[in-house]
């Protein structure tokens, strides 16, 4: 980077404040600009002046008990200023109750009690992981990736996204609105280029690339480093993510696959509030960086863009190709590829899909559309969600739901209440989008009216289907695609016909022994992502049984 990140000391008792700065520079001052203030307002004061410059300011400490400005009116307006700054508050015991509704009334990271000592129990644990959440949120100017495309830009989008999800550090700049990237692009590239145009940290351009050549060239795995082992989970959700953790701890040999990006729908969250153990919540996508450094650190492999196009058996093995036609063999597998959203079924839809009608949004998404106005479709979790993030970037959000109300989770009803950028229209539905190049509008009907909403951007989150064509007809499936498990295989006492073994399937098994289903694209599960991980974890159990049943030669037994 090229300006160190920012963190902002406040106390205006001197001995506390001279405290926490010194412990903080001891652990962040080599690459942070540690400052203290005095009081709230002298800190509020150093905030403006922060972003006027735009420097980047990582994280702000405040004490509670101020007078004038307190801790918590400190940071409400550090969260309009700065909406990416990670923010704690310190606060004594008899102040918890203060420290937790201001999770919820202005967007609290965490809070500390005081004394923090030992601070390397106490403290830098809790910082470590909030300034690595901002670094891996936050886009700067930077001297490693860059990428060069247009808001319009399909493939721009879609580069973004992916390097977003990834967790993959970049700097985006768009041709049209800055004169230094339309300057750089001309340096770099001679003739009229396809965009996007990314330039990798040692100095070489690509062109439109594909990912499997960005990813190779960041450093991600594309490539297995066997073609067998005890367990495959095709997808890296929260289910799959969370079964290969467990997978790895047990020591079996583990590969995932994910054809997309890693996290699926979960890491598009914004916030996931519900999350056991992140009393503040925890964006989607920090949350499944962790779970994938987790499961590699424990050893298991994952291939990235890589897609798993169906299973065979070929007894006692179970064997994955892949799209190229590599062949990975297994003794068991998981399937965790999830759902996807329905497309936008208007009039014109398919016309600007990636370009202006979008699947999920991301921090990277919402920036680009900064100061406008753009649609949200839909009324559960993900779509207000998304209508939240958005609102703290867009000049409007139309949130537009299906149905007589929001299904979503009632503190996210409350939160959309509260947001003055955020209107919410029920009974509503699109029936036409237009736009020349790019998007412009959407025909809106609302109780038999029909009315016109300038936007240039809508985010789909209606309809979601299986992702099952993996197992296509070798698994028994519902008919809207869903894989059936366990007990959902057995009719009347009698197992389904598909089922070949004398014993019941597992809880979480499919109508084929040894393939198992967790998450989304199972039947009968529960959209949320600790309900998956949940899955995910027990799911590597009955895998477990599975493989030393059949490692003890009790499988014939179990069949007699």
């Amino acid at each position: 980077m090229t300006k160190r990140p920012v963190i902002l000391a406040v106390d205006d008792e001197p001995a506390v404040a001279g405290a926490i700065t010194r412990d903080l520079r001891r652990r962040y001052g080599e690459k942070h600009w540690v400052i203290s203030a005095g009081s709230g307002a002298e800190a509020l004061n150093v905030v403006k002046e922060l972003v006027e410059k735009r420097e980047p300011l990582a994280l702000v400490v405040a004490d509670q008990r101020m007078p004038g400005v307190t801790g918590i009116d400190l940071l409400r307006e550090v969260g309009k200023l700065s909406p990416l700054t990670r923010t704690v508050l310190l606060t004594a015991y008899a102040d918890t109750q203060v420290a937790i509704d201001a999770i919820n009334a202005v967007g609290l990271d965490h809070y500390l009690l005081k004394p923090w000592d030992p601070p390397d129990e106490r403290l830098y644990p809790i910082l470590d992981e909030l300034l690595l959440d901002w670094r891996t949120s936050t886009y700067l100017p930077w001297d490693g990736i860059q990428v060069l495309g247009t808001g319009w830009s399909v493939r721009t989008h879609e580069l973004q996204s992916f390097l977003a999800r990834q967790r993959i550090p970049f700097h985006y700049a768009d041709i049209e609105t800055d004169a230094g990237a339309s300057e750089l692009l001309a340096r770099l590239v001679t003739e009229t280029p396809k965009l996007p145009v990314i330039v990798f940290a040692d100095g070489t351009v690509s062109v439109d690339p594909d990912l499997k050549h960005v990813a190779d060239k960041v450093g991600l795995r594309t490539e297995a480093t066997s073609a067998a082992f005890d367990v495959v989970v095709i997808g890296a959700g929260p289910a799959g993510l969370a079964a290969s953790v467990y997978c790895a701890a047990e020591g079996v040999r583990c590969l995932v696959i994910e054809k997309g990006e890693i996290g699926g729908l979960a890491s598009t969250s914004p916030r996931i509030e519900n999350y056991l153990g992140f009393p503040a919540g925890i964006a989607g996508a920090d949350l499944t960086r962790r779970a994938r450094d987790q499961a590699m650190r424990l050893g298991a492999e994952i291939l990235s863009l890589r897609t798993a196009e169906r299973i065979r058996l070929e007894d006692p093995y179970r064997v994955v190709q892949l799209a190229d036609g590599a062949e990975i063999t297994a003794s068991a597998v998981l399937v965790a590829t999830g759902a996807a959203f329905s497309r936008l079924p208007a009039a014109g839809a398919e016309r600007f899909q990636g370009a202006g009608i979008h699947y999920a949004v991301g921090h990277a998404e919402a920036k680009l559309y900064e100061g406008q106005d753009v649609i949200v479709v839909g009324g559960g979790n993900s779509a207000a969600q998304a209508a939240l993030l958005l609102g703290r970037h867009a000049r409007v959000v139309h949130m537009l739901v299906r149905g007589a109300k929001p299904i979503a989770s009632q503190y996210l009803i409350d939160a959309l209440a509260a947001n003055p950028r955020v209107t919410v229209s029920c009974e509503s539905s699109i029936t036409e989008v237009g736009g020349t190049d790019r998007l412009a509008e959407a025909v809106v009907m609302h109780a038999g009216t029909s009315r016109t909403i300038p936007t240039t951007a809508i985010f789909v989150f209606v309809g979601v289907k299986p992702s099952s064509e993996v197992v296509g007809e070798l698994v028994v499936r519902n008919a809207s695609g869903f894989i059936l498990t366990g007990p959902q295989l057995l009719h009347d006492g009698k197992r389904h016909a598909a089922w070949p073994l004398q014993r019941d399937p597992m809880l979480l098994e499919t109508s084929v022994p040894g393939i198992f289903a967790v998450g989304d694209v199972r039947a009968g599960t529960i959209g949320r992502v600790a309900w998956a991980a949940g899955e995910g974890g027990a799911a590597v159990g009955m895998i477990l049984q599975y493989l030393k049943g059949w490692d003890a030669g009790s499988r014939g037994a179990a069949e007699a």
